[in-house]
């Protein structure tokens, strides 16, 4: 067993491998995973950054930016899930796993950055523990993969072109839950720069719906000259 599935305290694993599929369809099981998912997130950004910038010093920050979307990417940490068995020992409801959930990569990378956070709180907050945990999952990534993956991520093209000609301050996120079902809900992500919406997209997850409005802020600076 992966050392990332080694908890002393069970309930951390637990809540971190179930899903909100799960907990609708078994509601005495409590709280889902979705606010652990939030910490993970913020974890992995933090230590994906801090090990870039120390292992490419000679990287500047739009390169090192890109670089880190690559790094924990859906595709990417969805990667990550299965090498640690996360696969099938996630929680789902029935409907979910119909849909093929054991191997769908939103609920693998989602359930990952999950698992992260929950291991983080297990060893008392300690950010060492999740270091030793995810460097060498980051060692593990192909260069190639990661130089080709961070050319084409919409959200970072448009913080560049917006911290290059609007203002240093990155876009601003605002994505909200509109339908869909429990396994497979939809959400509406508007992206914003200084109070101004710049763009709007949907998508199954908030990442997703995230990156389609930032291609819709795109595709509409593309229209106006402006890119």
């Amino acid at each position: 067993m992966h050392k990332l599935l080694t908890f002393r305290d069970e309930k951390f694993l637990r809540k971190a491998l179930t899903h909100r599929s799960y907990v609708h369809e078994n509601p005495g099981e409590g709280e889902h995973n979705e606010r652990l998912e939030f910490l993970g997130d913020a974890l992995l950004n933090f230590l994906s950054g801090e090990y870039l910038f120390r292992h490419h010093p000679e990287r500047g920050e739009d390169e090192l930016t890109r670089r880190r979307s690559a790094l924990v990417d859906e595709k990417q940490l969805a990667k990550f899930a299965n090498e640690v068995g996360l696969d099938f020992r996630m929680r789902l409801g029935k409907g979910a796993i119909r849909d093929g959930g054991f191997q769908n990569q939103n609920l693998l990378s989602s359930t990952f950055e999950a698992v992260i956070a929950a291991y983080y709180l297990d060893n008392n907050s300690d950010i060492e523990a999740v270091r030793a945990i995810v460097e060498p999952l980051f060692d593990s990534v192909p260069e190639n993969i990661v130089v080709s993956r961070s050319n084409v991520d919409s959200k970072n093209r448009l913080q560049e072109w917006v911290q290059r000609n609007v203002t240093p301050n990155p876009p601003k996120y605002d994505a909200v839950q509109i339908g869909g079902l429990s396994h497979a809900p939809e959400y509406l992500a508007k992206v914003f720069v200084n109070e101004k919406e710049f763009g709007q997209g949907k998508g199954r997850n908030k990442k997703d719906a995230e990156k389609a409005a930032a291609e819709d802020a795109l595709a509409k600076l593309k229209k106006q000259g402006l890119l």
